[in-house]
């Protein structure tokens, strides 16, 4: 997975609103070390509230439970070779991209700033718990890939952390706060269908919420300077095929793990099918395994 450092990074949603084929490498997705951050303007996230209403009133889409669920299992697929999404939340290695550890159901990174804040919104709630002694540490090392004060024991104290289901819902918040909700919603407020909302939510977890180009909202306005979204006006497929250009080209700039299957063999198949609400049954294929969601 490819984040940059989330210090600052623009969870509110900048938008103009209008309702009207990768070599294979190892299957564990990279991302490059932080280099810069990114600000949100107070007149987006201003923006992004006052629409609150219009958004809420839209049907669920990938919010939907079912579709949530088809989501984290297609994430899963590219994010580490398995559908079974939940058996990660104590998976924890140095995967050798230069953001330190990466770790759950997401991959949050020592290195990427969203790892401390899942920790310390855990802490918060339970303070005796085996990761809370790591938090110094863990505030050094953000924006780093250093493991120094981690090691040797901050693996086995995740482990243990895992077995903990306050833990493992603490997981869960931290994934939708820092990145389904903000994409599904911005999703929305392009005129995306479920599809649309997946692809914008698999590219922030892939690129993180910066505005760089290659961050979630570089990629996207990068897009719109291609493409008209649906909210413009514009085709909702040739708008996404834009998406998926840039995003394809993101990864391809990267020194580490180029591999695009993810968007090759499964988001663009999806796309070519006219599968624009994501329907089941679902065949599509990461790293050249083959997946199927009946």
């Amino acid at each position: 997975m490819t984040r940059l450092v989330l210090f600052g990074a623009p969870i509110a949603i900048a938008a103009s609103i209008l309702f009207s084929g990768g070599d294979p490498e190892p299957p564990t997705a990279a991302r490059q070390a932080p280099e810069k951050t990114g600000t949100a303007t107070p007149a987006a996230a201003e923006q992004a509230d006052g629409n609150a209403d219009e958004i809420d009133a839209l049907p669920p889409g990938l919010a939907a439970p079912a579709m949530k669920e088809t989501a984290s299992r297609l994430v899963a697929s590219a994010e580490a070779s398995t559908l079974d999404w939940r058996s990660q939340y104590g998976a924890i290695e140095d995967v050798g991209d230069g953001t330190g550890y990466t770790a759950g159901i997401i991959g949050f990174c020592s290195g990427t700033n969203d790892m401390l804040q899942l920790v310390e919104a855990y802490t918060a709630e339970h303070p005796d718990n085996p990761l809370a002694t790591y938090l110094p540490a863990l505030r050094a090392v953000d924006g780093t890939d250093s493991h120094e004060g981690l090691d040797p024991g901050f693996t086995d104290a995740w482990h243990r952390a895992a077995e903990d289901p306050a833990f493992r819902k603490a997981q869960d918040s931290t994934r939708d706060s820092l990145y389904f909700e903000p994409a599904v919603r911005l999703a929305k407020m392009d005129g995306l269908g479920t599809l649309g909302q997946f692809i914008y939510y698999d590219a922030m977890v892939l690129h993180g919420p910066g505005v760089e180009a290659d961050g979630f909202y570089g990629i996207r306005d990068a897009a719109m300077a291609s493409a008209d979204t649906a909210a413009e006006g514009g085709d909702e497929t040739a708008y996404l095929n834009a998406f998926l250009d840039e995003t394809r080209s993101a990864i391809k700039a990267r020194k580490v793990q180029r591999d695009t299957t993810r968007i090759d063999t499964a988001q663009r198949l999806f796309l070519r099918e006219g599968n624009l609400g994501l329907e089941k049954p679902l065949v599509w294929q990461v790293y050249g395994e083959t997946f199927r969601i009946p």
